[in-house]
């Protein structure tokens, strides 16, 4: 249905459409618009069948999928050559039908991730008439995820995939392996916590026991990238960075630079580093299935020459052994930092350019190099470490910042040889109580802004006010809502009578900054009796080990001095992004913001977290009563 409107305005999409030709009026999206693919194509039917989906996750609706004639009002999905338009471009004319032209299924695809967030932002579900097109400027557009130093759980990583492709970046590089400062562990190795999380069956105990993905899950979730347009990267990093491999076979650590690094003079360390990659990409159908493996290769020790050698040496040989199962390497950049004479393959490799002290991005593009873009000094995340960012800086990065701007070092736009760019999280200080939802804290607002910056590129046509506004009215994703979000709108968002034991609620949390209130007619409770629960999150009436109000996430505990006794009182839990507050009849308990963990005779320190997004989708199975439950968010 079309309804008479002026001229209208260029919608407001991330990443940020490239050309806009506004029409009159708006197509309104209601239970009778059909998607149709009149063309007999495999991958458009997928996309049209992901729509529908995504459609009726995110509205309610489940639009028919049909491959007949379109007719007015219908969703119309095609395949057109079109020789200068980029393979993830695409056209959408809006008018008494909505149709999507693009020379690939991945550019269709694309355009149904604009139609959704153009759909979200009334109730109506209409959208401006008008025609466009649209384009990446780069062809990487990617985030990096440390999962080495903190287990990320399997389905943080699938809705990460779903947000990434939302917002159409399309290549997430997961670190697979890492290991703390030895600092915080009295300066030992061998106590010093590490990682790797990939099941291995060539290495019997070598996985890491504290959180692992077997080998289907990570295919799994390489098949749910793939099915969302998103390339997963496998890094697993070496030489450096590699304590969890000498903590499993000590003979291939290097006594000289330390056990955090492998002995590269030791040949035994090459048959390790073979048979590990060998594992996960022979036969057939390979557990690391993408086009790309990251082999690491960067923060290694150049004393002197001889070892700097062997590390080129090393480098090469990963790339080579990668490259022998058809897949495409790629490396941090280093060999500035290793500069030498043994020869290191270039062509055809990527290199994560990370800072230009280790690999000078002008002299790497010389020697054949294709680059992304990841300057460490504007788009590294190491969460509460206090260096680099605990968040970045997304005004200077969206006013100032594209790919080829790697450090102080800046190519023309579009260079051929930067092939895009990518932001990271980096969870340097293992143990410092930072969760999931703290990444998500960290990471939404950064991805929202640099899709824009890796899609749309250097031209934006918003203000960054405007735009820092405009995106909170965006979703996370089709079912994804990481923040806790109970709805768009602040105040009270949902209250409840009573809540009676072992009862579900209609929401699975709520996050950041919130408010949840309720009487409480106490009574003596058990240890480990919970209030609520999440898969993310329990919040205790009793906590198993002293008994006190508390709760915990990630495999952290934290607790509130008070105890829950015959009594009647009233309960206010507030949380934020820095901290959980208790407070019993308006008085406040106790504060958990962040602190600080001493290490060493105080000196060293870091910063340790104790946010919650609150639980709340399951009651526990409480004596208490419980009542007048109120939940307020801002």
């Amino acid at each position: 249905m079309v309804t008479a409107m002026a001229q209208n305005d260029k919608p407001f999409v991330i990443p940020e459409l490239k050309e806009w030709k506004g029409g009159q009026g708006t197509f309104t999206l209601n239970a009778q618009t059909r998607i149709v693919c009149p063309e007999n194509h495999d991958g458009l039917k997928r996309v049209a069948k992901a729509l529908s989906e995504d459609y009726r996750t995110m509205f309610g609706i489940q639009l028919a999928v049909d491959h007949g004639k379109a007719t007015d009002g219908d969703i119309v999905l095609r395949i057109r050559k079109d020789n200068k338009m980029p393979g993830e471009g695409y056209h959408i004319n809006i008018g008494k039908q909505l149709v999507i032209t693009a020379p690939e299924t991945i550019g269709v695809y694309w355009a149904t991730r604009s139609l959704l967030q153009m759909a979200e932002q009334n109730e109506e579900r209409s959208l401006p008439c008008g025609q466009i097109k649209d384009y990446p400027d780069y062809a990487v557009r990617g985030f990096m995820l440390d999962c080495g130093r903190k287990f990320i759980p399997l389905t943080f990583l699938q809705d990460y995939v779903r947000i990434m492709s939302y917002y159409k970046m399309n290549t997430f590089q997961i670190h697979l392996n890492d290991n703390a400062f030895h600092r915080f562990y009295n300066w030992d190795f061998a106590k010093t916590y590490s990682a790797f999380r990939l099941e291995s069956d060539t290495y019997p105990g070598l996985t890491a026991q504290d959180g692992f993905y077997t080998k289907q899950e990570f295919i799994d979730l390489q098949k749910l990238a793939e099915a969302h347009f998103v390339d997963i990267i496998p890094e697993i990093d070496m030489p450096a960075h590699s304590l969890a491999f000498t903590q499993y076979k000590p003979e291939i650590g290097s006594q000289k630079y330390g056990m955090d690094h492998l002995d590269l003079f030791n040949p035994e360390t090459y048959r390790f580093v073979d048979g590990l990659f060998k594992e996960y990409l022979e036969g057939d159908e390979p557990v690391f299935r993408g086009k790309r493996v990251h082999v690491g290769t960067d923060e290694y020790s150049n004393k002197d020459q001889e070892v700097v050698e062997k590390f080129r040496y090393f480098t090469d040989h990963c790339i080579r052994y990668v490259e022998s199962f058809g897949k495409q390497a790629c490396v941090w950049g280093a060999l500035t930092h290793a500069k030498g004479d043994t020869p290191v393959k270039s062509e055809n490799v990527i290199m994560s350019a990370w800072y230009n002290g280790y690999a000078d991005p002008a002299e790497m593009i010389k020697q054949g190099y294709q680059l992304i873009s990841i300057p460490d000094g504007l788009l590294y995340i190491v969460p509460a470490a206090g260096y680099y960012y605990d968040y970045l800086n997304t005004r200077y990065l969206y006013e100032n910042w594209t790919p080829v701007q790697i450090g102080k070092a800046v190519f023309e736009e579009k260079h051929p040889a930067v092939l895009g760019g990518m932001f990271a999280v980096w969870n340097d200080h293992a143990g410092n109580g930072i969760s999931t939802k703290d990444i998500h804290n960290r990471t939404f607002p950064a991805m929202q802004t640099l899709a824009v910056k890796m899609w749309t590129g250097k031209n934006t046509g918003m203000p960054y006010a405007e735009f820092n506004v405009q995106r909170k009215n965006l979703s996370e994703a089709p079912g994804v809502n990481q923040s806790g979000r109970i709805g768009k709108k602040p105040g009270m968002v949902y209250q409840q009578a009573s809540v009676t034991p072992n009862q579900t609620l209609p929401h699975r949390e709520v996050g950041n900054t919130y408010q949840v209130c309720f009487d409480l007619d106490g009574k003596p409770e058990k240890r480990g009796t919970e209030l609520f629960r999440s898969p993310d999150a329990v919040f205790y009436l009793s906590d198993p080990v002293s008994g006190l109000i508390g709760y915990a996430r990630d495999g952290y505990l934290n607790t509130f001095h008070y105890s829950v006794k015959n009594e009647k009182i009233r309960v206010k839990v507030e949380g934020d992004s820095v901290s959980t507050r208790l407070f019993i009849n308006d008085k406040l308990i106790e504060n958990k913001d962040i602190t600080r963990k001493y290490f060493n005779a105080g000196k060293d320190s870091m910063n340790y977290v104790r946010t919650l997004v609150f639980p709340l989708e399951k009651s526990g199975d409480f004596k208490s009563k419980v009542t007048n439950l109120k939940i307020h968010q801002k």
